[in-house]
C-alpha cells in the first residue's frame, strides 16, 4: 500500500482486533478538528491577526462566527483552517490574496455555494474540507470553481445531502483526486460515470449513504486500494473483481450473498474483507488467488454445508445457483454451493471473525487451510463438538474464543496441545461441558487467559490432580506458571482445596456467581499478585484482605453484606463494587479512608438510611472518586425512596434515630397497655359488662 496518511473514516470491533480491521464510523466532526490536533502545541504564545491566529504558515480561524474569509493575513499562507463558522457563499475573491495556499478547510459551516471562480488563483491547493455543509443547493456553480484545482488530492464531500447526480457533477474532471470522502449523503445508484473522471483515486469512503447499486461504479478507478462501503443497504457483491483493492469494508449492509470472479488467473490484493453485520448465509465465495489476512463475518447468519453434498443426487436437488445481472444484461455467475474450493484462498489468513453466526462445524480441511491463522473468534455460535487433533489448528494461533456455542465435547492428544504453543488467550465459556481432556491448559505452554465461566467444571483437588482418566470433570490448575488471568464465573464451585492455585501467578481470578463457594485459604498463595478479584454472589462474609496488598479491583456486589469489610482500608484498592448488598450506611472513618485511595466505587442497590449520608458527601466530595451510576443510587427516610444525591428533600430528625422508628416502637407498647387495662378493668366489674350487653342487644319486643 501507499505510505500516505490515510483520512477515511475508520471504526474498531468490539473485538481485540480492532486496530487491524477496517474503518466503519462516522467522521464529520473529527475530521472538523483533525488539523487542529496536528499544530495545537502552546497557542497561547502564537500572535493573532484580526479572528485569526497564526502558527507559522497556518492560520486558524476556527468557530469565530465568521461570514467571509478574514482579510488581512499573510500572503505566504499555506493552510487556512475555517471550520465551524457562518459562511454562505465563498466568493470569486475570497481567496486571492492566498495565491499559496495548499489546505483550506471549511467544515460545519453553513456553507451553499462555491462561485465559479473562487479558485482561479488556488493552483496549489492540494486538500479541501467542505464537509457537514449544504453543498447540494448550488451545486452546479460549485462544481465550476472545482475545476480550476489542477492539484487537488484530497477532497470531503461529507454530509452535504448529495444525492447521485450532485455528485457526479461535482467530480467531473477532478483527473488528480486521490482521497474522496463522501460519507453521509444521499447516494442511492452508482454507476460507471460516478467516478469516471477520478483516474488516480487511491482511497473513497461511501459510508452511511443509502446505496442498493453500485455496478461498475468503480471501473475507471485501477488505482483504489481502500473503499468504505459500510452503512449502506446493498443487497449483495458479485462477480467482484478488484484485484488491486486491498482493503474493502461493506458492512452493515443487507449482503446475502459474496462472490469474487472464479476465472481471473490474477492474485487479488486484498488484505482485510469485512462483512460483519450483514445477511450471508454461506461463507464468502473469495478469490482464488490472494493476500487476505483480515477477514471479518460477524453477525450474519452463516453456516456450512458441506453435509448436504451427499444429497446432491437427489431428484429435484440442485447443487447450483445462478445470479443474473438484470439491467446491464451482463454474463451470469454460476456457483457450486457445495464445492470446498470456493472457500477461496485463506492460506495466508491471519485473523477470522465468525462471531455471532450458524456455525455447527468445520468443514473437513478447512481449519488446515489456514497455516498462519492467529486469532479466531466462533463465540455465539451453534459448534456442539471441538476436535483439535482433527481440525489441525495452526501452531500461530494464539487468540481462540468458543464461548457461548453449544459445546459438550473436546477432544484433543498431548501432541496437538503441545503444538499450540503460541495460545494464550482460550475462552470456553458459557457452553455445556461438564469434562475435559485431563491436561488440557496446562499442555499450553504460553496460556494467559482462560475463561470457563459458566460450565460445570470444577477446581481440583490435590488427590484428584494427578488422575490417569483422559476426561475429568475438574481442573487442575497448580504451577501453570504462564497463567494470569483465570474466569471460573457461574462454575456451581462448592469447594477451592487449599492448595489449588499454588504455583500460579496470577494477576486476575474471577469467581462471583459460585454461591456459598468454601474457600478456605485457597487465595492465600495470590495475595502478592492478585490485581482484581471477583467475589461477586458468593456470599462472602468475614474475609480478610490485608494481605493482598497489590489487588487494585474488587467485586463484592450481591452478598448480602449488611457492612464493608474492616480490612480493605489497609489496602490500596482503586476500583470497588458493592452493589445489590445490605448497606444502609458507611462508618464516617471508614468512608474517609476509603475515599483517600479509591478512583471509583459501585453502590446502587443498597437500602440506604437517607438520615445517615455523610458517607456519600465524603466520596461525592473526594474529586478522585467517581460513582458510578450516582443518580440511581437509592436511600429511604421515613416517609418514601428518594434519590440520595436529593438531600434537600429528606426527612429526618436532627437526632442520629428517625423520629418515625421511635413511634413504630412505642405505639405497639401503649397498645398493648390499653388493651391489658381494659381486661383488667372489666374483670373487676363483670356487672357492667352484663347491664351494657342487656342494654344494647336484650331489649324487650313491641308485642
Amino acid at each position: 500500500m501507499d505510505n500516505e496518511q490515510p483520512w477515511l473514516g475508520k471504526s474498531t470491533h468490539n473485538h481485540q482486533e480492532g486496530n487491524d480491521k477496517m474503518p466503519v464510523h462516522r467522521l464529520t466532526p473529527l475530521l472538523c478538528l483533525v488539523s487542529i490536533w496536528r499544530i495545537l502545541t502552546t497557542v497561547s504564545s502564537h500572535p493573532h491577526l484580526g479572528p485569526c491566529q497564526l502558527i507559522q504558515r497556518t492560520a486558524l480561524c476556527n468557530n469565530r462566527k465568521l461570514s467571509s474569509v478574514p482579510e488581512g493575513l499573510p500572503d505566504n499562507t499555506e493552510e487556512l483552517q475555517l471550520n465551524y463558522n457562518d459562511i454562505v457563499t465563498l466568493q470569486n475573491e475570497s481567496l486571492l490574496r492566498y495565491p499559496s495556499l495548499t489546505t483550506l478547510s471549511l467544515a460545519c459551516n453553513s456553507l451553499e455555494k462555491l462561485e465559479s471562480n473562487t479558485f482561479q488563483d488556488s493552483k496549489s491547493l492540494e486538500s479541501l474540507n467542505l464537509a457537514n455543509n449544504n453543498l447540494n443547493r448550488n451545486y452546479q456553480e460549485s462544481s465550476l470553481a472545482l475545476k480550476n484545482l489542477p492539484a487537488l488530492r484530497f477532497l470531503d464531500l461529507s454530509e452535504n445531502k448529495l444525492e447521485d447526480d450532485m455528485a457526479s457533477t461535482l467530480l467531473q474532471n477532478l483527473t488528480s483526486m486521490e482521497y474522496l470522502n463522501l460519507s453521509g449523503n444521499f447516494l442511492k445508484r452508482l454507476d460507471e460515470t460516478s467516478f469516471r473522471d477520478l483516474l488516480h483515486l487511491k482511497e473513497l469512503d461511501l459510508q452511511r449513504n443509502l446505496m442498493f447499486e453500485i455496478d461498475g461504479a468503480f471501473e475507471s478507478n485501477p488505482n483504489l486500494r481502500r473503499l468504505n462501503l459500510a452503512f449502506n443497504y446493498l443487497p449483495c457483491l458479485t462477480d467482484f473483481h478488484m484485484t488491486q483493492l486491498v482493503v474493502l469494508n461493506a458492512s452493515h449492509n443487507f449482503i446475502e450473498w459474496f462472490i469474487s470472479s472464479q476465472d481471473l488467473n490474477e492474485t487479488f490484493q486484498l488484505e482485510t474483507l469485512d462483512l460483519s453485520d450483514n445477511k450471508l448465509i454461506f461463507f464468502p465465495f473469495l478469490p482464488s488467488q490472494s493476500k487476505l489476512r483480515n477477514l471479518y463475518l460477524s453477525h450474519n447468519t452463516l453456516r456450512f454445508y458441506e453435509h448436504l453434498s451427499d444429497n446432491a443426487t437427489l431428484p429435484n436437488s440442485s447443487t447450483t445457483v445462478e445470479f443474473y445481472n438484470i439491467n446491464k444484461d451482463l454474463h451470469n455467475v454460476t456457483a457450486q454451493l457445495w464445492d470446498d474450493s470456493l472457500h477461496g484462498d485463506i492460506s495466508a489468513l491471519e485473523i477470522l471473525d465468525l462471531t455471532a453466526n450458524k456455525v455447527e462445524y468445520f468443514p473437513q480441511g478447512f481449519i488446515r487451510k489456514m497455516p498462519v491463522l492467529s486469532r479466531l473468534h466462533m463465540n455465539t455460535n451453534c459448534l456442539e463438538t471441538l476436535n483439535f487433533t482433527s481440525e489441525n489448528f495452526s501452531c500461530s494461533l494464539y487468540e481462540l474464543d468458543v464461548s457461548n456455542n453449544r459445546l459438550n465435547q473436546i477432544s484433543a492428544d498431548i501432541h496437538t496441545l503441545a503444538a499450540l504453543g503460541n495460545l494464550t488467550y482460550f475462552n470456553l465459556s458459557r457452553n455445556d461441558l461438564k469434562m475435559i481432556p485431563f491436561g488440557l491448559f496446562s499442555s499450553l505452554s504460553n496460556i494467559r487467559s482462560v475463561d470457563l465461566s459458566y460450565n460445570s467444571i470444577g477446581v481440583c483437588s490435590t488427590k484428584t490432580a494427578t488422575s490417569t482418566n483422559a476426561f475429568s470433570d475438574c481442573v487442575n490448575w497448580q504451577n501453570i506458571v504462564s497463567l494470569r488471568q483465570l474466569h471460573v464465573k457461574g462454575c456451581n464451585l462448592q469447594m477451592i482445596p487449599a492448595s489449588s492455585f499454588a504455583g500460579l501467578l496470577l494477576t486476575h481470578l474471577e469467581l462471583s456467581d459460585n454461591p456459598g463457594v468454601i474457600m478456605r485459604d485457597s487465595l492465600q498463595s495470590l495475595s502478592q499478585t492478585l490485581q482484581y478479584l471477583g467475589l461477586g454472589n458468593t456470599q462472602i462474609k468475614n474475609f480478610d484482605f490485608s494481605a493482598f496488598q497489590n489487588l487494585k479491583s474488587l467485586n463484592l456486589s450481591r452478598n448480602s453484606l449488611s457492612q464493608i469489610p474492616q480490612s480493605l482500608q489497609s489496602i490500596d484498592l482503586k476500583v470497588l463494587d458493592l452493589c445489590d448488598n445490605n448497606l444502609t450506611s458507611i462508618p464516617s472513618s471508614q468512608a474517609h479512608a476509603l475515599a483517600s485511595k479509591l478512583h471509583t466505587v459501585f453502590l446502587t442497590g443498597n437500602p440506604f438510611n437517607c438520615c445517615q449520608t455523610e458517607w456519600f458527601r465524603t466520596f461525592d466530595a473526594t474529586k478522585t472518586v467517581t460513582i458510578i451510576a450516582r443518580s440511581e443510587i437509592q436511600c429511604r427516610d421515613i416517609f418514601q425512596t428518594h434519590r440520595i444525591k436529593d438531600s434537600q428533600r429528606f426527612s429526618c430528625q436532627e437526632g442520629s434515630e428517625s423520629l418515625f422508628w421511635y413511634i413504630l416502637l412505642l405505639v405497639p407498647i401503649f397498645l398493648s397497655f390499653a388493651g391489658m387495662a381494659i381486661i383488667v378493668f372489666l374483670a373487676f366489674k363483670p356487672k357492667l359488662l352484663q347491664k351494657s350487653f342487656k342494654k344494647k342487644y336484650l331489649k324487650p319486643t313491641s308485642y
